[in-house]
């Protein structure tokens, strides 16, 4: 058909099942599985929006082989693996999906909340080394009445907050881009500054964007502002974290223990976070579950669809930096 608008898939998904019945009469698919931006160059030519995941960066040179492109959308909520700036220069929207997987990453947030709380791991790793030993949990501190932190408290950040309360923890949020009162609505408390939220927290959890304002945002001196023997949770994004600061902590005993869902690279090579007795790592997966997978590649493929289609997208994130569009 011509002038049949071409949609690129740049990478991780290779078949577009969730994709096809969304798109198919507006446009052409393809999936290219990059597993990094050089395998990108020169192969957008003919895209008239770009769906990208996470293994492949779009960058700079990446974009200005995509002289016809509107849109890129990330199938995800973050887009630090976005030139969300090159791409507003060149008239190129970009948006997310922020509404998907709530459910999923505060409810492994808490997961492993607990499972580091009651010493779930060490336990069942004893059991199967032949051990049966009650003792392992003597010094496992209660829930009720411990304070989590939360630095992000946007959807993720908030729906953790309220499940925490369930469990009877007090709550003390740290996100200064929030609206004054927004904390009434949770029930919980708030505070405007790192460094007098860190002391409170015996458990600390991760909900913001990674930027260049939050990189390395808890680095060792931040770690040692937390009381001693406290646990930590990363379940947003691993430039957060110093992770090399979280294995020092850990050894000093500053850190009780930790678990990290996200890392700074991915996947998993360094052995010492592998190993490491009093660490806990997931393969970032949190987001994930029978439901979420697919609502997310489906609110993906509709924002595309809207994008071809000429309508306004719902999720753009770079408006600042557009000063002319690409879109009719």
């Amino acid at each position: 058909m011509p002038n049949r608008a071409h949609v690129v898939i740049t990478d991780y998904i290779t078949e577009p099942e969730i994709e096809r019945p969304v798109l198919e009469a507006d446009a052409e698919i393809t999936c290219l599985g990059a597993r990094g931006s050089s395998e990108l160059v020169g192969r957008l030519r003919d895209a008239d929006v770009v769906l990208c995941c996470h293994d492949a960066r779009i960058t700079a040179e990446v974009l200005d082989g995509a002289a016809r492109c509107r849109g890129v959308i990330r199938i995800g909520v973050g887009y630090d693996n976005i030139d969300t700036r090159a791409a507003g220069e060149r008239g190129i929207v970009v948006c997310n999906v922020p509404d998907y997987g709530t459910e999923e990453v505060a409810d492994h947030a808490l997961a492993l909340l607990l499972a580091l709380a009651r010493r779930l791991f060490p336990a069942v790793e004893s059991v199967r080394g032949g051990l049966w030993n009650p003792e392992m949990t003597r010094h496992a501190p209660r829930l009720r009445g411990q304070t989590l932190g939360i630095i992000g408290s946007g959807r993720i950040g908030s729906a953790l907050a309220l499940r925490a309360r369930v469990l009877g923890m007090r709550v003390v949020i740290f996100d200064p881009y929030l609206p004054r009162g927004f904390e009434k609505s949770l029930g919980v408390e708030r505070v405007w500054d790192l460094a007098e939220l860190l002391p409170q927290c015996r458990f600390l959890s991760v909900h913001c964007p990674l930027s260049d304002e939050t990189r390395h945002m808890l680095d060792a001196a931040r770690l040692n502002l937390l009381p001693r023997g406290a646990f930590l949770i990363n379940t947003a994004r691993g430039g957060i974290v110093d992770e090399q600061a979280v294995l020092r902590a850990l050894d000093a005993g500053q850190l009780d223990s930790a678990a990290l869902d996200v890392l700074e690279c991915e996947p998993l090579a360094d052995e010492e976070l592998r190993r490491h007795p009093r660490l806990l790592v997931t393969p970032h997966c949190a987001f994930n579950s029978a439901a979420a997978g697919p609502e997310l590649r489906r609110k993906a493929a509709e924002e595309a669809l809207r994008l071809l289609r000429g309508e306004p997208p719902r999720n753009p994130v770079n408006s600042q930096f557009l000063r002319t569009s690409r879109l009719p």
